[in-house]
This record gives C-alpha cells, sequence and structure tokens, in this order.
C-alpha cells in the first residue's frame, strides 16, 4: 500500500525527535577501565582526538586513542576517584591554556593553575594547547641577537631571536645555569624579552631553588615558571612544553620578543613513552612510540622569528637535553640535534677541570652564526674558535713531552689564558660591551704575560676601572656598528694604561 506524503512528513518527525535524545545520549559515556592515568572509555561516537574530557570528581582527561569500539583517554589529574562505570561527558573543546600578562611572575601548572600560594591567575584569555607552528611566508630571517651574558657563547656560539639553539650534555654539568643565566641577562639587556622557564619532571625543591635565584636576580618580573614535577602524571608532564609554548605565542603575536627553555625534554620523551606504552601503542627503537620525533619537531617548529607583517615578535627556544655518558649519538639527541638551528655541548671533562660554562668549542655550533651576533663582538671574536680548537690539539700533542718551537709556545701561552678568560662565575651574565673587551685584551695579547690564575683578576679589575674612569668606551662599543679603527685605538690607548696599574697592583 502506498504511504501518504502527510504520512511521510509525520514519520520523519517521529524520527527527528527520537534521534536527538539519541545524540545527546552519545556526549556521554562510562568508564571501561582506570590505571596508571589511562582510562578507557566507552560511548563517546562522536569524540575527536585532542578533545577535553570531564570524568566524575572535576578530573579532566585527553583523548589520545580513538579505537573501534573505545577510547583511550590520559587523565591530567590524579585517578582515585575514577571507577569502572563512572560518567564521562565531552566537553566539545580542546585542551586550552590561561595566558597573558597577568602570568608574568608566576608559578604555574600547565593547565594555568597558580602553585605559588598567590592566589588564582586572574586572566580570562585562553589560547589552544596546541597549534599549527607559523608557515614560512609568516617568518622573517633570524638576524638581531640574543645575549645571554657567558663569553663563551655570545663569543663563539651566538644565538638569535627566532632560533632553537640545543643544550645539551650529561647530568650536573652545568645546563640549566646557561639557561637561567640567559634569564637575568635579559635585565640588564634592557630589551624587553618575556621569558618562560619550563620545569618538566624536575624536583619541587629544585624549581623552588630555581625560583628564588630568579627573584633574588629581579628576573621573576618578567618571567613565567611552568611546572610539572616528578610527582605529577605523565599527562602533565607531556603538556608542559606545549602549554609554555601557547604562553609564548601570546606576546609573540603582539610583536614582543619571547625566550622559552624547555628544561628538560628528555624527561618530556621519556614521559611520553609511558603514556604510549600505556595506551598500547606499538613501541619502536628504545621503547619509544614512533612519533617521538614528531613530538618534538611540533613543539620547536613553533620557535620563529615573524616578520614585520605580523607583528615582528619572535620566540626563541632553548631546549635542554641530558645525555648518558656523553653519547650524543643516542636516540633522542639526535632527534633534537636535527629539528634545532644547533647545539652548545657541555662536556663533562672539561666541567670537572675547573672550566665553566664547559662549553665543547669542537662540538658546539650555531646554525644562524655571525648574521645574529653584533658586529662589535664578531670583530673581536671572529678567529676565537679556530684559535681555540688548535690549542687543544697543540695541547694534547705537547703532553708527549716534545720540545716545541717558539711560535708553538706562544700559541700554548695564548691558548691557555684566552681559555681562562672565558670561565665566568655563576649567575654573573655580562654585558655585550663589557665581554668584548675583555675578549679584545685576550686576542691582543694584553694576558699573555699575565700568571694563569691571575687572568681573571686582571678582566675584573679591567672592567672595573673602565666603568669608573671610561664609561664612554664602553657606550661607544655597545652602539658601535662595528670595531673599526677608531674604537679599536681608544681600547688599546685604555688598555695600555690600565696594564702598568694591574702590574703595580700585582707586585703589591
Amino acid at each position: 500500500m502506498a504511504i501518504k506524503p502527510e504520512e511521510i512528513t509525520s514519520i520523519i518527525k517521529e524520527r527527528i525527535q527520537n534521534f536527538v535524545p539519541a545524540a545527546q545520549i552519545s556526549e556521554a559515556g562510562s568508564v571501561i577501565s582506570v590505571g596508571d592515568g589511562i582510562a578507557r572509555v566507552y560511548g563517546l561516537k562522536n569524540a575527536v582526538a585532542g578533545e577535553l574530557l570531564d570524568f566524575e570528581g572535576g578530573v579532566k582527561g585527553l583523548v589520545q586513542n580513538l579505537e573501534y569500539d573505545n577510547i583511550g583517554c590520559v587523565l591530567l589529574g590524579p585517578d582515585t576517584d575514577i571507577k569502572e562505570g563512572s560518567l564521562v561527558k565531552r566537553t566539545g573543546k580542546v585542551i586550552s591554556v590561561p595566558v597573558g600578562e597577568a602570568l608574568l611572575g608566576r608559578v604555574v601548572s600547565p593547565l594555568g593553575e597558580a602553585l605559588d600560594g598567590l592566589g588564582p591567575v586572574k586572566t580570562t584569555e585562553t589560547r589552544p594547547m596546541e597549534v599549527v607552528a607559523p608557515g614560512v611566508a609568516e617568518r622573517a630571517p633570524v638576524k638581531q641577537p640574543l645575549q645571554t651574558g657567558l663569553k663563551a657563547i655570545d663569543a663563539m656560539v651566538p644565538i638569535g631571536k627566532g632560533q632553537r639553539e640545543l643544550i645539551i650534555g650529561d647530568r650536573q654539568t652545568g645546563k640549566t645555569a646557561i639557561a637561567i643565566d640567559a634569564v637575568i641577562n635579559q635585565k640588564r639587556q634592557g630589551e624587553g624579552v618575556i621569558c618562560i622557564y619550563v620545569a618538566i619532571g624536575q624536583k619541587q625543591s629544585t624549581v623552588a631553588q630555581v625560583v628564588q635565584t630568579l627573584k633574588e636576580a629581579g628576573a621573576m618580573d618578567y618571567t613565567i615558571v611552568v611546572a610539572a614535577t616528578a610527582s605529577d602524571p605523565a599527562s602533565l608532564l607531556y603538556a608542559a612544553p606545549y602549554a609554555a609554548a601557547a604562553m609564548g605565542e601570546y606576546f609573540m603575536w603582539k610583536g614582543k620578543d619571547v625566550l622559552i627553555i624547555y628544561d628538560d625534554l628528555s624527561k618530556h620523551a621519556q614521559a611520553y613513552r609511558q603514556m604510549s606504552l600505556l595506551l598500547r601503542r606499538p613501541p619502536g627503537r628504545e621503547a619509544y612510540p614512533g612519533d617521538v620525533f614528531y613530538l618534538h619537531s611540533r613543539l620547536l617548529e613553533r620557535a620563529c622569528k615573524l616578520n614585520d607583517k605580523n607583528g615582528g615578535g619572535s620566540m626563541t627556544a632553548l631546549p635542554i637535553i641530558e645525555t648518558q655518558a656523553n653519547d650524543i649519538s643516542a636516540y633522542i639527541p639526535t632527534n633534537v640535534i636535527s629539528i634545532t638551528d644547533g647545539q652548545i655541548y657541555l662536556d663533562t671533562n672539561i666541567f670537572r677541570s675547573g672550566i665553566k660554562p664547559a662549553v665543547d668549542v669542537g662540538l658546539s655550533v650555531s646554525r644562524v652564526g655571525g648574521s645574529a651576533q653584533k658586529k662589535a663582538m664578531r670583530s673581536v671574536s671572529g678567529t676565537l674558535r679556530i684559535d681555540l680548537a688548535q690549542y687543544q690539539e697543540l695541547e694534547s700533542f705537547a703532553q708527549f713531552g716534545s720540545e716545541l718551537d717558539k711560535e708553538s709556545q706562544a700559541q700554548l701561552a695564548r691558548g691557555a689564558r684566552m681559555k681562562e678568560l672565558l670561565k665566568q662565575p655563576q649567575y654573573s651574565p655580562m654585558l655585550m660591551q663589557e665581554q668584548a673587551l675583555s675578549l679584545f685584551a685576550g686576542t691582543n695579547g694584553y694576558v699573555d704575560d699575565i700568571a694563569v690564575n691571575e687572568v681573571l683578576r686582571f678582566e675584573r679589575e679591567m672592567l672595573a676601572c673602565a666603568k669608573a674612569k671610561y664609561p664612554q668606551l664602553l657606550e661607544k662599543i655597545s652602539k658601535a656598528a662595528a670595531f673599526d679603527d677608531n674604537l679599536k685605538k681608544e681600547a688599546t690607548a685604555f688598555l695600555d694604561e690600565f696594564k702598568p696599574m694591574f702590574k703595580t697592583q700585582e707586585k703589591k
């Protein structure tokens, strides 16, 4: 029997009414199993990867695996109140983090919750935790220097605004100290750089110590500390660097310069491996999942220098990687080396010999190079890397006890003093003009006849004298396009005057 048109209309209306409650029911599901920070959920057919879920008890979850009959979800909090059969609801939102000026000077979790006891962060603006990095057309070349205040780095491994420079080395070789020095130096430089320090998997006492150091140096005013400590679930360790990058991007798109430190991405990769294995993802090399390279590449690609059309802001990344027994050919170190624009390699043996920062000249490189270095600094440090590399070779040869000619002996003497001159106490960054004057004195032979253990005293007293009697010389160096002949004459005249004064003091 044929169905009349009006009957068809009533059937469609009835089916639509029946469908709406079904659609609403499909937005809620139930927990099949939970444990180790992972929950498997049944019933959320429309959930998407990266979506936030609401669990009973107020805990949030992040969708990771979309399987045929269930969803694998990592929990962003404790799983003690979640049981089999617990209700789960979709939020329809991707994970976002609070951003804005209110975060400056605060210590927060990857979700933007205050950890410093100063009350909630008063900001209403949020940004998605993960976004696609700016494209080629939105970027500009890296040409402006970002000064770390460390002679060994600013002279030989210069870092530019928008660069990604890896700090790599064994534990206890001064990796974090370099990063903290760079943060402290931004106050002395006075260029308005916003700093973000991300602590991944560290002890709470270590994070507290870093925060205290920054407070004492007056650096917390322009710094955000994002902490996912060792006691936090792996999901928060995984989220921490992406959340911090979103906080930094807020300032970058407003035309400001940002320095972000990921300390460290080795623990980040380990946290992701833990999550992936618990989610039953196939293990690959060293049990890491197959997409562990993509894990860091999509994070570090977000660091860039924007062109003027997009505000001209920048985000400079200093990721830190911890090696085992100086092995930089391991899986995660080689991954991150290939993503970044160079690395500062800290060697254990150099550190133990008393040279700090323990930068290995041979293995450290900046692929941006001199284009992101002030010309005055470039003029005085041009051949420093080669000279030190040659000195190291000659030093190892001289250990055999062979008799050396006068030229080789002079090269050894100069190299030993330049190596001493590159030493720098922790948390004592120097301005560019101070570094340039110090290196000018070293490369022009003013320390050649000074005992090696007196070189740093010579530098201290020389800079103190320059600040007191010749401030205009330091001012000229800071503004100079290059260390030209006139500037060399002034620097030489000052050093010729100071050198006899130092010798007199030495005799006393």
